[in-house]
């Protein structure tokens, strides 16, 4: 049997967990377009995600007051672009994702560990 990790979703529920912190950790560099944000994704194993989706999770932090948006019509060759920023509240939010993270690592080591002993350590079928 091949496990599929909830029912083949669970990399899609994950990349989404992430996609929202890298966004903010990406900002809290500095101001940025859209288009730029999409290319730095790939730095966390987000890349090649559809643009649609970062777009409106921008939006939806946007309307959260984590980000705010202008049009940039001075750096652009082609049509204005949207440049990204990070606001104060997304600075605060981006700092209890990393808390967070940081949590759901040690978490994630202790299982790791305490398997790896039982690996080790045990007998029978399943090792």
């Amino acid at each position: 049997m091949r496990w599929r990790g909830r029912g083949g979703r669970g990399r899609g529920r994950r990349t989404a967990r992430m996609l929202e912190p890298a966004l903010l950790l990406l900002l809290h560099h500095g101001p940025a377009h859209g288009y730029t944000l999409l290319e730095q994704l790939g730095e966390f194993g987000l890349g090649g995600l559809n643009p649609s989706v970062v777009y409106r999770l921008l939006r939806d932090m946007e309307a959260q007051g984590w980000v705010t948006s202008a049009w940039d019509e001075e750096q652009s060759q082609g049509p204005p672009r949207r440049v990204y920023c990070l606001t104060a509240s997304g600075n605060d939010v981006l700092a209890l994702w990393i808390q967070d993270l940081t949590e759901g690592r040690k978490r994630i080591d202790h299982l790791l560990t305490v398997y790896r002993h039982h690996m080790e350590e045990g007998e029978g079928e399943h090792h």
